[in-house]
């Protein structure tokens, strides 16, 4: 199984591809549609690697891909400016999930 990237930065994009990961970039709305359900529908795609930016901006098309169950498997990572998670979200998810802080 592969891996593919969902971007809208060219560098992403090409230094992914240096690792052997292929992908597309995007510019709009459609676009990410248009890609995701292409990825989805690829048997041989095992992880859909989507940016942080697009499950913000875009949470009604990301969200519902995240929650299903098998593969592929659809993971935020952070562009090349960093994440826009707050320094301590791992805690902070621990804690929200079961209740308990550290």
């Amino acid at each position: 199984m592969k891996m593919f990237l969902v971007t809208d930065n060219n560098d992403t994009l090409t230094g992914m591809r240096l690792a052997g990961v292929e992908g597309v970039k995007i510019v709009n709305r459609d676009e990410l549609k248009e890609a995701l359900q292409k990825a989805m529908a690829d048997k041989s795609i095992g992880v859909v690697l989507i940016m942080e930016r697009f499950g913000k901006e875009y949470p009604e098309i990301i969200n519902p891909l995240k929650m299903l169950q098998g593969i592929p498997l659809v993971l935020e990572i952070p562009d090349r400016f960093g994440t826009g998670r707050k320094p301590d979200f791992i805690t902070s998810y621990v804690n929200e999930a079961i209740g308990v802080k550290f």
